[in-house]
């Protein structure tokens, strides 16, 4: 009887603890680890990409070491491919998704997202020969090059395209370029680095969409922690208002995109 009764008090103690960690908030998980778990793709320049050393980089990853050291933590950045990011989250693989990730009313009923960082627009590639594409409307029947469960590849989807499944903004272009699709929809800002890497790449955008629902980028976070949504909040704010957002957005794109 008094092993059992050792076990079972054991037993109520691990319980105890549990219950504890699990009472904690997100934000408090994530101070008491000291770390800032984000998920990413680090194939879609110049948002989030490898360097020629291979060291992962841009705006994005930076703008999440900016959160990071705000929150009193380091960042660490776990890749995966676009179509399984945000499962990731579901799965507890880290604490937010930093990638440019749209704020959509459909992702809204599921997660929550801080307050958008970064604003841009969907535009509409096509080869510079193209002369039967000149807006969305003429994507039907085309083949558009797309990540599947991307805001623009459902754009594209709506106005009658074909998706071809791509796992991201390199191949997307590749596929285009090569002529095994008419057209891919994608980010104006990613569009715009492309060619000044690459001015002689023989790619044009046909059409702009400068809706909301494609334009505007927030950090996605679980359902359920109001206090690490406010302390993201809190830490863009303040990296806006000490200079350091206007650091990174000219460092990526030459100009200062928190006046935009």
């Amino acid at each position: 009887m008094k092993r059992f009764r050792t076990l079972f008090a054991a037993g109520l103690i691990q319980v105890a603890a549990l219950s504890a960690a699990h009472a904690q908030s997100g934000l408090e998980q994530i101070k008491s680890a000291g770390v800032f778990k984000i998920g990413t793709e680090g194939t879609y320049a110049p948002f989030t990409f490898h360097d020629a050393s291979g060291q992962l980089t841009g705006f994005d990853v930076d703008i999440g070491r900016a959160i990071a050291e705000r929150l009193g933590v380091k960042a660490q950045f776990v890749e995966g491919k676009w179509d399984g990011l945000i499962a990731g989250l579901d799965a507890k693989r880290y604490d937010a998704v930093i990638n440019q990730v749209g704020i959509t009313d459909a992702r809204r009923a599921k997660y929550d997202f801080s307050d958008p960082y970064i604003s841009s627009a969907a535009v509409l590639i096509v080869r510079e020969d193209n002369t039967s594409i000149k807006s969305f409307d003429d994507l039907k029947g085309k083949k558009s090059a797309n990540t599947l469960t991307s805001n623009f590849g459902k754009l594209a989807q709506s106005h009658g395209a074909e998706v071809i499944a791509v796992q991201g903004f390199n191949e997307a272009i590749d596929l285009l370029t090569s002529g095994r699709v008419e057209a891919t929809v994608n980010d104006n800002l990613s569009f715009l680095d492309f060619k000044k890497q690459k001015p002689n790449a023989r790619v044009k955008i046909a059409a702009t969409d400068k809706t909301a629902e494609f334009s505007n980028s927030g950090v996605l976070i679980r359902k359920g922690n109001p206090e690490l949504q406010a302390a993201i909040n809190k830490a863009l704010a303040d990296i806006k208002a000490d200079g350091t957002y206007k650091t990174i957005s000219v460092k990526y794109f030459g100009t200062d995109l928190s006046t935009q």
